[in-house]
Formats: C-alpha cells, sequence, structure tokens
C-alpha cells in the first residue's frame, strides 16, 4: 500500500508543477477556450491541463518501474506500453483539438485507433467475472474492449463542463476503485500485491489531484479534450484490467453478487458521465440533431438551473460520485443488504442536497419572497461607483480582445493592437482576482 500511496505522490506532484507549463503553453498556441453560449466560464481560459496530467501519469510510470516490489508488473511489459502509447495518442489528439477544433469523425477515429492499440497489447476484455464464462471470441472481445474504452473516453468528456467537476468525479471515483482493486490482489495472490490495475488507477488519482489546485473554481486553466479523453482511457483502461487478473475460484465473497463487482464498480465510478452522455444522446437525437451537438441541457447546466452556485453544484455531484462508488466498494466487506439500506439512507441526503434550492423559491403571489409573483417595484437608480466603473472598463477591455483579429505569423503588433487582459497575460499566476470564472 505503502509504494501505491508514494507513486500517487509522484504523480500528484508531477502533475502539479507542470499545469503552469501546460499553460503557458496553451497562451502560446492559442488553445483558449473562448467565452461561448453554452459555456459557464465568462472569461477566455486556457486549456491543455491534459498535457500537465499525461506528464505526471508518464512520471509515475517511469518511477514505478524502478521499485522491486512492482518487478512482477514490468515483467510483462506490454499492457504497459499499449497504456502509455494510447495515452500518447488521445494526448496528441485531445491537443489537436484544443487548438484546432476538430470535427467529431476525425475525434471518433483517434479514439478508436487508441482503444485498438491498447487492446492490441493485451488490455482487453477476455471474460465475465462470474465462474469463467467466456463471452464470445476473441475478435468479439476485441471490438467490445474498443467500443467500452470509446465510451468511457466520451462520458467523462461529456461531464466535463465546470471547474474542477471531471477531475474531482475521477479522482473520488478513482480512490474507490484503488481500494477495491488493492483488496482483490491481496485476496487473490497472498504475499505478492502487485498489480498494473492498482497502480494506474493510483497514478490516474494521483494526476487528478495534482490538476485540481489549478483546475477548481475559480479555474486559472482546462484540462480540454487533451485531459478528459486521457482519464477516461485510463480509468476504462483499469476496469478492463480488474476484469482479466484476478482468478475468481481464490476469491473469498460472503455472497455470489459480489463476483460482478469487476463490472459494477467501473459502471459505479463512471454513473454520472455515463447518465449525462446518455441523457444527452437521447435527446439530441429524439430532436433531429447529431448526438455530438452542443446544448446546455447537461447535468452541471440543470444543477445551476436549480439555483446552484458553481462550486456548489460540483461539490453535490462529487457527492453522488462518492455515494455511487463507496457503495460498490462496500460490497467487498459488507452484506448486499446492508449496502443497499446504506446507498437508499445516502441518496435520501443527497437528493435533499440537490434539491435544497427549490425550498427557497416562493410560489405564484407571495410578495414576501423571491420569485415569479411579478416585476420588481420601480425605484431610483443606484449611483455609479468607482468599482463599478472599473468593473465595466475591465469587460469592455476583454471583449475588445477577444475580438480583435490575430496578427499575421511574424507580423509585429500595430498601435492599435488590443494587449490581452489581466488575466491571460501572468501564465504562472495561481490565483485569478476576477471572481466571475465560473463557466
Amino acid at each position: 500500500m505503502r509504494a501505491y500511496l508514494l507513486l500517487l505522490l509522484i504523480a500528484a506532484a508531477a502533475t502539479y508543477l507542470l499545469t503552469p507549463v501546460a499553460r503557458w503553453c496553451a497562451l502560446r498556441w492559442g488553445a483558449i477556450t473562448a467565452v461561448r453560449t453554452r459555456d459557464v466560464h465568462s472569461i477566455p481560459t486556457p486549456r491543455l491541463g491534459g498535457l500537465a496530467m499525461w506528464g505526471g501519469l508518464l512520471v509515475g510510470l517511469v518511477m514505478a518501474s524502478r521499485l522491486p516490489f512492482l518487478d512482477a508488473v514490468f515483467a510483462r511489459p506490454e499492457p504497459i506500453i499499449g497504456i502509455a502509447a494510447a495515452a500518447t495518442i488521445v494526448c496528441a489528439l485531445g491537443v489537436a483539438d484544443d487548438i484546432w477544433d476538430l470535427d467529431w469523425m476525425t475525434k471518433l477515429v483517434g479514439q478508436v485507433l487508441a482503444a485498438f492499440v491498447m487492446a492490441s497489447q493485451g488490455v482487453q476484455l477476455y471474460q465475465l467475472p462470474i465462474d469463467g464464462v467466456v463471452l464470445g471470441s476473441h475478435r468479439v472481445m476485441l471490438g467490445l474492449t474498443v467500443l467500452v474504452v470509446v465510451v468511457a473516453m466520451n462520458a467523462v468528456n461529456f461531464v466535463d463542463g465546470l471547474d474542477g467537476l471531471a477531475a474531482g468525479l475521477i479522482a473520488i471515483g478513482g480512490a474507490g476503485f484503488f481500494l477495491y482493486s488493492y483488496q482483490l490482489t491481496r485476496e487473490a495472490s497472498p504475499g505478492d500485491y502487485s498489480s498494473l490495475a492498482t497502480l494506474i488507477v493510483a497514478l490516474l488519482v494521483g494526476a487528478c489531484i495534482g490538476f485540481l489546485p489549478h483546475n477548481f473554481n475559480p479555474a486559472r486553466i482546462f484540462m480540454g479534450d487533451s485531459g478528459s479523453m486521457l482519464i477516461g482511457l485510463v480509468i476504462a483502461a483499469a476496469g478492463i484490467l480488474v476484469t482479466g487478473q484476478i482468478n475468481l475460484a481464490v476469491v473469498n465473497t460472503r455472497e455470489s453478487f459480489p463476483a460482478f463487482l469487476p463490472i459494477v464498480l467501473p459502471v459505479a465510478v463512471l454513473l454520472l458521465p455515463l447518465l449525462d452522455m446518455g441523457l444527452a444522446v437521447v435527446r439530441r437525437v429524439g430532436s433531429g440533431k447529431s448526438p455530438f451537438h452542443p446544448d446546455r441541457m447537461h447535468l452541471h447546466h440543470r444543477m445551476l438551473a436549480l439555483g446552484h452556485t458553481h462550486r456548489r453544484a460540483v461539490i453535490i455531484l462529487y457527492v453522488w460520485t462518492a455515494l455511487f462508488t463507496g457503495a460498490a466498494v462496500a460490497l467487498v466487506w459488507f452484506s448486499t443488504t446492508a449496502v443497499l439500506i446504506g446507498l437508499g439512507v445516502g441518496v435520501l441526503v443527497a437528493l435533499a442536497l440537490t434539491l435544497g434550492p427549490l425550498r427557497g423559491r416562493s410560489t405564484p403571489g407571495d410578495p414576501g419572497r423571491p420569485g415569479p409573483a411579478g416585476p420588481p417595484r420601480p425605484g431610483p437608480a443606484p449611483e455609479p461607483s468607482a468599482a463599478g466603473a472599473a468593473r465595466h472598463a475591465a469587460d469592455a477591455h476583454r471583449h475588445a480582445w477577444h475580438a480583435a483579429p490575430l496578427p499575421a505569423a511574424g507580423a509585429a503588433p500595430g498601435p492599435a493592437a488590443v494587449p490581452p487582459p489581466a488575466a491571460l497575460a501572468t501564465p504562472l499566476a495561481l490565483t485569478d482576482p476576477d471572481p466571475r470564472t465560473d463557466r
């Protein structure tokens, strides 16, 4: 356990230190998220945070290869090479998309390629974790593996809409996944606790934790597609490895249902992203649009519409992920009945937190509370203050900077060029003086 925790901290530290470098690269290469109607943030924000997370994962893998404790894992390097190669492909694909806005078909082809590369190196589904029942032929399993990985990448990408949301969800879910994989390895292989699934999920949690200080509201950088696709691929790889690494005949379980955990747990970790993606696809296809057509109807948009603040919405979604992941992991130690009772109580608490703002809304005709009772009473307009004037000037400056055309390559800026706003002029700053950075 200590070796895994050490590697988690190394990945977190490496990601934290590399994130300002990734932010500088984003500013240099023009990978900046402009303010769009479907977004929540109010100022242009650099992306490419996935570059730092990719670097943190690779640093962790290199350090892990030097630990004698993990010699058995690195004795068979093909799966590690497959994961590293696939991670590099999706990160490069995400960087290209963050800079040039690739079309959805190009991204889908790249995702399939990355998943196929990883599966061809042995990271693929082989059988259901139920008495070793084989699902199908090698080709069927290869295709199913590619499908699972592509779905996971897109699910995380769909939910990446608020500061710190995707990184926090995967960090929380990954922590539960780590505990389960470690416990399962201990029961299956007494005396040898080394496991590739446990290793990569520990590194993934570390990368997410290291990125969160830069990404939590108010975010100084977004992970972009380079990050969302990367962490989706790695969590999918961990789930796939868990289904094939354990001989369930030697695992002591109290009931038959926990035998499904290698499948249930990855679904629990990605439950919110999968739910969000499924609802989005049904909603868009049902209205005659492309499944990849953007809108403002994601789960996080609905949380904001209920009246939650940016941070509160993110934290409540953290609670939901911790609830379902914790319930899945608890099946290792507790009976199914006890877990379901605890899950039911937790769902009631989470629902109360989610729907809390509705209690503060008034019914029509209630003049004593805010609500749709009627138009506001007219009154004298407030006198403009110096702070308000400064804020309006800053807003005008941002809009002028965002609307100004980019100079030709190699050309010096003319006298009328608009300098970038202060929020983007200091790449290595870790705090944002402007509180209105909600996406």
